[in-house]
């Protein structure tokens, strides 16, 4: 009866010995063709979109001195890279009825970066969620007036116009970009972020310096805004 059990047992685990490393060969296959049908599910180049900032010309038309109008071209590379492209026009006409100082200025702008998409790995969700940088640069030219100020040289007897037009400046800074974008029918998408803006450089003039910088904002060392796109992904 042993011999018979014996008999049984040994061809039994010759078997399994000789099928666990067939096994394990045929697991490891099938997962590096699961892996490589998934990275091929994810195209590298998903599309372009182009979309129109509506929160700057909003808040002019409520009021505000200070009118800005941009475009951006955005790349959907694999559901993750945005590479983005944003090319704008800032304006101001202001009096400050305190100092009595007017300040204009009007001039394009324009900023390059990246956006990463934090969900970029639930493509079926119907947005994104962004996170990205930029680099701005301008180019403009600005005049301050204000009312005439008094020489102390002179006793104050003499007066000196206080009148700088065409004052001409250059100015660059980064941009940290947090935003969402979502789809809201077929092709059309509403996204909007907020950004914290660091100024690098800015030519100054001796006479007066820049109140408003076209694409920055207001003259200082950090400034923060918020935007709001319109956006449409073409069919390409």
């Amino acid at each position: 009866m042993r011999k018979r059990i014996s008999n049984y047992i040994l061809p039994l685990l010759l078997s399994s010995l000789l099928l666990v490393p067939v096994a394990g060969r045929s697991q490891t296959k099938f997962e590096k063709v699961t892996i490589i049908q998934e990275k091929e599910k994810v195209p590298f180049y998903q599309g372009t979109a182009i979309g129109v900032e509506v929160a700057g010309p909003i808040s002019h038309l409520l009021g505000s001195d200070i009118l800005n109008s941009e475009v951006q071209v955005q790349s959907n590379l694999k559901n993750m890279f945005f590479p983005t492209v944003e090319i704008g026009y800032g304006k101001t006409d202001s009096f400050n009825e305190d100092t009595e100082l007017s300040y204009k200025t009007s001039a394009p702008y324009f900023r390059v970066g990246l956006d990463i998409n934090a969900l970029y790995k639930k493509p079926h969700l119907p947005g994104w969620l962004l996170v990205g940088i930029r680099y701005g640069f301008t180019s403009f030219t600005y005049d301050v007036k204000g009312p005439a100020m008094q020489d102390p040289n002179y006793g104050g007897l003499v007066t000196v116009p206080f009148d700088y037009p065409g004052q001409k400046s250059k100015a660059g800074w980064v941009e940290i970009v947090c935003g969402m974008k979502a789809r809201i029918y077929k092709g059309f998408c509403m996204g909007w972020s907020v950004r914290y803006k660091r100024r690098l450089s800015i030519t100054a003039n001796e006479n007066a310096e820049a109140w408003y910088v076209p694409g920055f904002g207001k003259n200082g060392e950090t400034s923060f805004n918020f935007t709001y796109n319109l956006i449409y992904n073409l069919p390409f």
